[in-house]
């Protein structure tokens, strides 16, 4: 992106209704961690490291005591595997609902059981995300639901998924042409592998066009890539697509196009395990034996994308909730996800 009119913001800065901003700077320290943490990540989705990717962690981010907690006990789990993984923490703060009801994530409402705030929600979402790399040192992920609002943590993130509801929309790939980090592009619910790499390589590509109402140019994203994460088709059936013959036939298409650092995340969860929390567990291990069995596929697939919490399962938005337990998909307890994760760094 030129410098002169770059699309993001190294600071949180949003007008309201009102004259009202937020301002919530980064410290010198978390710029260090996550300049050094980006560079090897590219390095992995470019081949130059072969470190295994696993972005791990809650459906939502919907407490942020919560969230520390849990990811203070995933980087002591990372510095013991660091020599094989890559640990991105899932820290994701806006949620897509497939009918516009429900959850919409901490960036619309601080306070699950209370009133959307959306300025609160603001500050909390870069709040949280600036603790969790300032106690651990560990830059997160989050999903770009809204293309307009990702400058208010563009100095944070290491990585981003565009969801399988959003894959399509014009403003994400050319949103995503201008960021430099990886952007995993996640298939559609329908399943459609075409639309996810139209999407890559729209966002591999140079755009001009307008961005917070400003004109800006891009020059592409070189590490976007392919999320896969199951889909449904017309009867509201799951079909898997993680199994080895769904990763041989994307290579396939892969070597047809033209694009950079060709990558596959496997998102273990959603409607490659229906939901079924803990069949993320066995998906994993296939994913592995997949990529152990042949050498291409180990050079393409260079992570896994898995839901965890501290508590298994999932609970209904309520005045006594469990701290820990999610109140969107069910995720996997820590303890198996403890378990999940030094298992990948044995078999990577």
């Amino acid at each position: 992106m030129e410098e002169t009119d770059h699309v993001y913001e190294n600071q949180s800065r949003a007008p309201f209704t009102g004259g009202s901003e937020i301002s919530v700077p980064s410290q010198p320290g978390t710029q260090r961690s996550k300049k050094q943490r980006d560079e090897e990540i590219r390095r992995i989705f470019t081949g130059e490291s072969d470190k295994f990717i696993v972005l791990v962690g809650p459906c939502s981010a919907d407490n942020e005591d919560t969230v520390c907690e849990y990811v203070r006990k995933l980087k002591t789990v990372a510095d013991k595997v660091s020599d094989k993984l890559m640990i991105i923490p899932r820290v994701y703060t806006n949620k897509p609902r497939t009918t516009g009801d429900g959850y919409k994530g901490m960036l619309h409402q601080p306070d699950p059981d209370k009133a959307p705030d959306l300025l609160a929600g603001i500050i909390a979402i870069r709040k949280m995300h600036m603790r969790v790399m300032q106690e651990t040192g560990l830059s997160s992920a989050d999903e770009m639901l809204y293309p307009e609002n990702r400058s208010y943590l563009d100095d944070i993130l290491s990585y981003e998924a565009v969801g399988a509801r959003s894959v399509e929309n014009q403003q994400h790939r050319l949103t995503a042409s201008g960021m430099d980090i990886p952007v995993g592009m996640k298939n559609p619910t329908s399943g459609d592998l075409s639309v996810m790499l139209n999407s890559v390589t729209a966002a591999q590509h140079p755009h001009h066009f307008i961005y917070r109402g400003n004109d800006v140019e891009t020059s592409g994203n070189d590490l976007a890539h392919t999320i896969l994460r199951g889909g449904v088709n017309q009867y509201g059936q799951t079909i898997p697509n993680y199994h080895y013959e769904d990763l041989i036939h994307l290579s396939a298409l892969y070597a047809k196009k033209d694009l950079k650092n060709p990558a596959i995340i496997i998102d273990a969860n959603h409607s490659n395990s229906n939901k079924q929390y803990k069949e993320q567990i066995r998906i994993v291990s296939e994913v592995l034996h997949s990529r152990n069995y042949n050498p291409e596929l180990k050079k393409l697939v260079k992570g896994v994308m898995i839901e965890s919490y501290l508590l298994e399962g999932r609970q209904d938005i309520s005045d006594h909730m469990t701290p820990g337990c999610s109140i969107t998909d069910p995720c996997l307890g820590w303890e198996d996800t403890e378990r999940l994760i030094y298992d990948i760094a044995e078999k990577c």
